[in-house]
């Protein structure tokens, strides 16, 4: 390899236009560096092809970072180009690495698609919910795109055009891990959607009223037996939307829903989000609904979509459901928070409602042995299942009967 330092002044001038058009080829390819502009040279190759390069050194190793043809870019330019490149050099990083790297990224379609099988399935729970996102509002924009040639200003663009602002936000959150994985990867040299502004929103606290819920679960029904059996169990249960898609027939036992808190990844289980085991008394009602599913099955997802798989477009069905009741939007998480309130007003308490969902208060999880508690759970679960069944069936009054149990 050719040294990254002048050998001899005989290779050493202040270039011109006209040096440079008077180079002539060798039988071997030879430099000429530029006494102007500190790493910039020109190379020579035997045919006469002549390209610009800026020569460093980073960690003690020589770097070549190509410009391209003398031909096409003059010297001024290659004079910006070199200062530029020494500039970064200064700052402590390789733009000649930089620039290989962004060869390889491909298009952002490549570059999603690789992130998705070498990363996300691995490593994420959400990552359908994310890929769904991708595939719907970025890769018909940016698909063909170079992934390397998405700017800020395209990332700002995308944002404007989603209507709603927490859509927007959940778009430029999927496509900004896309992006840091390629950074970490070395595959890109930045992250475009760092330094994007997130739309402000306010926290939801959508929870059906009691004269709302008999009027959705009818609803429900226009969304198939599938989908229809799993938006009720979330309502009656309480339990995160996509884990109730995930629902196994092998982690149903004696009447329990047992969730790993691990992924499963043969079985298609995602593991819990907080990663810790759970464990659920599915409620009369509950099972009602699982055995009008008419499958007895006792392995596979409950509620199984096309080829076996699991129910997904849960929050599309609620999207037309909301639109054909004229209602408030309302998503299948909603619909988690509904089941939760109602446990408050049957007097459990927050502790209680806490911990039939598996939720972590302030990021804090209560410890307790899982079947301790079982007794308990099973009233508050069929307690709040029988007091929304008596709302759907028009059987109450509205009235928050108070639940009573052994502290």
């Amino acid at each position: 390899m050719l040294s990254p330092r002048p050998k001899s002044t005989a290779n050493k001038r202040r270039l011109t236009e006209l040096s440079v058009r008077k180079l002539k080829p060798k039988s071997g390819a030879y430099l000429v560096w530029d006494t102007h502009q500190r790493g910039l040279a020109i190379r020579v190759q035997p045919t006469g092809a002549k390209a610009w390069k800026t020569i460093y050194s980073f960690h003690g190793r020589p770097r070549w970072l190509h410009h391209g043809d003398a031909g096409a870019i003059g010297l001024a330019d290659a004079r910006t180009l070199s200062a530029e490149a020494m500039l970064a050099v200064a700052k402590g990083k390789d733009p000649a690495a930089e620039k290989r790297a962004e060869r390889g990224a491909g298009t952002f379609a490549d570059l999603a698609a690789k992130y998705v099988e070498q990363y996300a399935k691995k490593n994420n729970k959400s990552w359908e919910q994310a890929d769904a996102l991708i595939r719907r509002h970025v890769l018909p924009r940016w698909g063909k795109l170079q992934a390397a040639s998405i700017t800020r200003a395209d990332v700002r663009t995308m944002m404007a055009r989603i209507e709603r602002p927490v859509l927007a936000n959940q778009v430029l959150a999927a496509a900004s891990a896309v992006f840091s994985w390629a950074v970490k990867q070395e595959v890109l040299a930045s992250n475009p959607c760092r330094g994007v502004e997130r739309n402000e929103t306010k926290s939801r606290e959508r929870v059906l009223t009691d004269s709302e819920v008999p009027r959705f679960w009818k609803a429900f029904d226009d969304a198939g037996l599938v989908a229809s059996s799993a938006l009720k169990v979330i309502l009656l249960c309480g339990q995160r939307p996509g884990e109730c898609a995930k629902m196994r027939h092998e982690h149903i036992k004696d009447g329990w829903w047992e969730m790993p808190g691990a992924p499963q990844p043969k079985l298609g289980w995602p593991g819990t989000k907080n990663g810790e085991s759970h464990r659920v008394w599915l409620s009369a009602p509950v099972r009602a609904i699982i055995d009008e599913l008419g499958d007895s099955a006792t392995t596979g997802f409950v509620f199984a979509g096309e080829r076996r798989a699991a129910v997904t477009h849960l929050d599309a069905a609620m999207r037309s459901i909301c639109a054909k009741l004229k209602e408030e939007r309302a998503t299948p998480h909603d619909l988690r928070r509904t089941f939760s309130t109602k446990v408050t007003g049957l007097g459990f308490g927050r502790p209680a409602m806490n911990r039939v969902r598996n939720h972590k208060e302030g990021g804090i999880a209560t410890v307790y042995d899982r079947h301790g508690y079982a007794e308990e759970n099973k009233r508050i679960m069929e307690a709040t299942a029988s007091h929304i069944m008596a709302l759907v069936e028009g059987k109450t009054d509205g009235k928050v009967v108070q639940g009573r149990f052994r502290r």
